[in-house]
């Protein structure tokens, strides 16, 4: 056993004893796995063995989901906010299993807390872009017919099965929010399978996700052992997320089951992802060191075990012996040993067995590349930890001389601390070696020149999932090469498994139906719940601007009087915003230009109309709230009349922010300015802050507020 002198031995932990969550029970069980600790090898849980009745879990998800649907998005975003708060609340106890998985309080906060502000980050966007609705209306009103009266326009509802994820090992937490989080807010149940190695952290946060009585029952299922038969029992209505290792998702691809199904199979697999430093970089620039500590970074962080860790470091040939200089003077700084230490900044793999699949991917690298940094006989002090019985493996960094002609560095990933330098003598040889890997999660470029990075990113583009362009500009708000956002696609081509996870709403609609609707404007309009051009109104003596959130509804509309456009409106508003240009002000020049005469302005219109339907007088609607999806469709000339059509296309609940205590939401009118002749001359959506009623969502006042209310 090695350990350092000054760090006696921690007492080994409890065996933890993790259950599986099926079918609304907790269910335990004997003759499974028995993970041990990464640091110090002793066993550190007992996974439930025996057969799990897949088709009974399924059979459950599927009709518990039904309680999930019945939600809107909204109701789905405020659950899904409120258990990001719950489990932040309780973040301790998972750091604390975190450093059995070998890894550092660091490697644990992408893990733990960036798990669980994905929930957050999905739950600001269903709440900010999708309706509260139980469908998303997606895309236009396509008109179908001459007359108007035929329509037609796409929804998306939720897929009325069971989102199974099978997830890898090195992300316990995070790969199981991650995929959780869009599922959720689609409308779709989920039914968790996470690697055994770390499955006991896993089911923590599971556990308490359960306790937390915050998503509807059925929501969420956990298995802790064993996949057996789980893919036989999938129906068409599921859908898969997997996460891996390329060869077990191309097995299970094209699994019998799913193939005769259809079932919809998402994956995301380790790639040999690579990051260019850019041939206009100098050693003396700031991206040099950029480059070296994002280097550094990558290959340490989590001990390596990340699917978009930089495997491949393609460097111009001139550089390579000063980034290796540098990079070897970074990674010395890096200490090894217990991950509980902290003097530590790097742990331990997650296994024994993982260690020596390292091993045995870097000595077939070794075929292609020579070791430069680390290997063997270069093995640094240990802080703690046990080297035989742990899972501990020093950096190491090879060179390959020749990249484009060898095949190791670009097949080959050793799913550790290791990455090889591939010298690049033009931009065109640094697309080509990128490419090499044959489609990868993440790549990145390091440069301050904009024309190289423009290469680079669209030599790039057709096979990397997401592109860094790192540089002085951006160092201080980046996130890093390997770190995927909720916002932004994780996933890529090829390789890396050719499947799509987060991106923002495109996560949610992987979980949703897509179908076209066809119907009448009117019907299509109930339908959707969104007014449609050329359905039926509703005109009410009661001007729309004198209602409350509450009591408008959609399809309300006002007509307003008529106004003939004057030479003094387009000279006063000329005057007024300093706009002449000459189609307006400019008589000879106009009779030139294409319309053939002196148009009013665009702009004018709309004030214009704003002043034909807005109710002056103090009342619900407090603000403009902005102007959308405007466009101009015909001239309006001298003498010409106007007049405007307000109706309410939609409305959407706004929660209170911290501070406020009067209640609002938001109401879209749709806007259609026409001519004396009927024609349209101008179409747009209107969005007013419109005062509504308290309602159970709301807090509860403060007492003074409460008070006087």
């Amino acid at each position: 056993m090695t350990v350092s002198s000054s760090a006696p031995v921690p007492p080994a932990p409890g065996l933890l004893r993790p259950e599986s969550y099926l079918c609304g029970h907790w269910q335990g069980g004997e003759g499974g796995e028995l993970p041990r600790d990464a640091v110090y090898g002793r066993p550190v849980a007992a996974l439930p063995g025996g057969r799990v009745d897949f088709a009974a879990a399924l059979a459950y998800g599927r009709d518990q989901g039904a309680a999930l649907r019945r939600l809107t998005f909204h109701d789905r975003a405020r659950r899904l906010r409120a258990l990001g708060t719950y489990l932040m609340e309780r973040k301790e106890a998972y750091y604390a299993l975190n450093l059995l998985t070998g890894a550092t309080r660091r490697d644990g906060w992408v893990d733990i807390e960036g798990g669980i502000g994905t929930l957050f980050s999905y739950a600001s966007m269903a709440r900010r872009e999708l309706p509260d609705e139980r469908f998303w209306p997606d895309g236009k009103v396509e008109v179908l017919g001459r007359g108007g009266t035929f329509v037609g326009r796409h929804l998306l509802v939720p897929r009325e099965g069971v989102a199974v994820q099978i997830n890898a090992f090195n992300f316990p937490v995070w790969g199981m929010l991650e995929k959780l989080a869009p599922a959720f807010i689609a409308g779709m149940p989920t039914l968790v399978k996470p690697a055994p190695q770390t499955a006991y952290l896993t089911e923590r946060v599971a556990r308490d996700i359960v306790a937390s009585g915050l998503l509807p029952e059925g929501s969420l299922q956990l298995v802790v052992g064993e996949p057996g038969d789980l893919l036989d029992h999938l129906e068409e209505q599921d859908l898969v997320a997997f996460t891996g290792s390329a060869a077990t998702a191309a097995r299970l691809r094209v699994h019998p089951n799913v193939v005769a199904r259809s079932v919809p199979f998402n994956a995301e697999a380790d790639s040999l992802n690579a990051s260019v430093l850019g041939l206009t970089v100098r050693p003396e620039d700031p991206e040099f060191a950029l480059y070296v500590r994002e280097l550094a970074r990558e290959m340490t962080g989590k001990a390596g075990q990340k699917c978009t860790a930089i495997r491949r470091a393609i460097v111009p040939r001139g550089l390579v012996e000063a980034v290796t200089d540098a990079l070897r003077a970074e990674l010395d700084k890096v200490t090894l040993g217990d991950p509980a230490r902290d003097d530590v900044r790097m742990g331990a793999l997650v296994s024994a067995a993982q260690r020596d699949r390292v091993r045995e991917s870097l000595e077939r690298l070794r075929q292609d590349a020579e070791v430069v940094i680390g290997g063997e006989g270069q093995e640094r002090e240990l802080r703690g930890g046990d080297r035989e019985q742990g899972a501990f493996f020093d950096p190491v960094v090879l060179r390959c001389d020749d990249p484009l002609r060898a095949s190791g560095p670009h097949e080959l990933e050793v799913f550790g601390p290791v990455a090889t330098l591939l010298p690049y003598d033009t931009l065109d040889d640094a697309v080509r070696l990128g490419k090499r890997g044959r489609g990868s999660l993440a790549g990145s470029a390091v440069t301050h020149d904009r024309a190289e990075a423009t290469d680079l990113v669209l030599g790039l583009a057709s096979t990397h999932g997401r592109l860094l362009v790192l540089n002085r500009d951006d160092a201080k708000e980046s996130t890093g090469h390997g770190s995927p956002l909720p916002q932004l696609l994780h996933g890529g081509p090829g390789r890396a498994g050719g499947g799509a996870e987060l991106g923002g709403l495109s996560g949610v609609r992987h979980h949703m139906n897509r179908v076209a609707v066809q119907a009448d404007p009117t019907t299509l309009s109930a339908i959707t719940r969104e007014h449609v051009p050329g359905a039926q109104v509703q005109e009410d003596p009661v001007h729309p601007f004198r209602k409350t959130f509450d009591e408008i509804k959609v399809g309300d509309s006002l007509l307003t009087h008529r106004r003939t456009v004057t030479e003094a409106d387009i000279v006063n508003f000329a005057g007024l915003t300093g706009d002449h240009f000459y189609a307006h002000v400019d008589e000879i020049g106009a009779r030139e230009g294409i319309f053939g005469r002196r148009v009013a302005h665009g702009y004018f219109l709309i004030s214009a109309a704003a002043g034909q339907f807005v109710s002056p007088a103090p009342g619900p609607v407090l603000a403009n709230y902005g102007l959308e999806n405007l466009r101009f469709t015909e001239p309006v000339g001298i003498g010409d009349t106007i007049r405007t059509r307000l109706t309410c296309k939609r409305r959407i609940r706004k929660d209170l922010r911290p501070g406020e205590v009067r209640p609002t939401g938001v109401v879209e009118w749709h806007a259609e300015i026409t001519n004396q002749h009927g024609g349209l001359v101008a179409t747009y959506d209107v969005l007013t802050l419109v005062e509504r009623a308290r309602d159970g969502f709301d807090p509860p006042l403060p007492e003074a507020e409460a008070a006087e209310a």
